[in-house]
C-alpha cells in the first residue's frame, strides 16, 4: 500500500495581507485565486475578515416604492433632454461662429467688434424729454 503526501501551503501574514489589499482595491476573489493559486472556497474571505479594514464587500440593494422609481425614471428622462438640449446649443454655437468667421473673412470687417453699436445709416431714435414734477 502506497501512502500519497498530499501538500499543505501555508501563506505569511504579509501574502494574505497584500492578497487583501488588492481585494480591497477592487480585485474579484475568483481572480486572486487564479493569479495566486489559492485553492479552497473561503481561504480569502477568511483572510478578508481578519485582515481587511471594511471586511467584505456587499452589493448595494435599493429598496423603493413605484413612485420613486417612476420620478426617478422621469428625471433622468429630464436630464437626457437637457443634455440634448446642451449638446444642440453647442452645436448651433459653433455654426454660427463659423458663419460670421467666414462673413468677417469675406467682408473684411471685424463683426464682434461691431455688435450693440448702430449703423451710420440708421436713423437714431430721439431721446425722450422728461420734465421734473
Amino acid at each position: 500500500m502506497k501512502v500519497e503526501k498530499v501538500k499543505l501551503k501555508r501563506y505569511s501574514v504579509a501574502f494574505k495581507k497584500e492578497v487583501v489589499r488588492e481585494y480591497e482595491g477592487g480585485t474579484s476573489e475568483t481572480s486572486l485565486k487564479q493569479k495566486y493559486g489559492i485553492g479552497g472556497s473561503t481561504t480569502i474571505s477568511r483572510w478578508i475578515k481578519k485582515y481587511g479594514r471594511y471586511g467584505m464587500r456587499h452589493e448595494l440593494m435599493v429598496i423603493q416604492k413605484p413612485e420613486e422609481q417612476n420620478q426617478i425614471k422621469e428625471l433622468q428622462k429630464r436630464i437626457q433632454e437637457l443634455e440634448t438640449a446642451v449638446a444642440q446649443t453647442v452645436v448651433d454655437k459653433l455654426m454660427l461662429e463659423s458663419l460670421v468667421a467666414q462673413i468677417e473673412a469675406e467682408m473684411g470687417v471685424d463683426l464682434k467688434k461691431n455688435i450693440g453699436r448702430q449703423s451710420l445709416s440708421a436713423p437714431r431714435p430721439k431721446p425722450k424729454n422728461r420734465r421734473s414734477q
